[in-house]
């Protein structure tokens, strides 16, 4: 199984990295290896959100179709086809699955529910990016006039 690890990106912070997140990657990996630098954990939770874990857990038990089993702290998520372990910390959750189609299945639709800008590594290899496209309003304006 595969393991990842899933951030709530502050929308500002979302914004400006969308298109560079080989940065927030690089930093988040970082983050990871040296939490003794106090740099590094205080630009982490000036940039995060803490994940709602009871909001989340109940959303869960809302999807059709699904099996949910509470273990120590981890949870369990299935279908007939999926399977996803997941754990909810308070700035990260941690899951295993076989495939990522397994997480777009069972957890990424309530994910989405909560906020858009939700970045997603993975542990074992430089595997990274955000769970959903960058929504961009593009204003009209009613006096542009195009000449071909």
């Amino acid at each position: 199984m595969k393991e990842y690890r899933v951030y709530w990106i502050k929308e500002e912070f979302a914004r400006h990295y969308y298109y560079k997140s080989d940065i927030l990657y690089r930093f988040i990996k970082e983050y990871d290896q040296k939490q003794f630098r106090t740099d590094l954990v205080t630009q982490f939770h000036f940039i995060t959100k803490g994940f709602p874990k009871d909001s989340i857990i109940y959303q869960l038990t809302k999807q059709p179709n699904i099996t949910i089993k509470k273990n120590n702290g981890h949870i369990e998520i299935e279908n007939n086809y999926n399977f996803i372990s997941l754990l909810i910390d308070e700035k990260q959750i941690k899951f295993r699955c076989e495939t990522l189609q397994d997480a777009e299945s069972l957890l990424f639709p309530t994910l989405r529910k909560f906020h858009p800008y939700l970045f997603i590594t993975g542990n074992s290899y430089e595997n990274f990016g955000w769970i959903s496209p960058v929504k961009t309003n593009v204003g009209y304006n009613s006096e542009q006039v195009l000449y071909s």
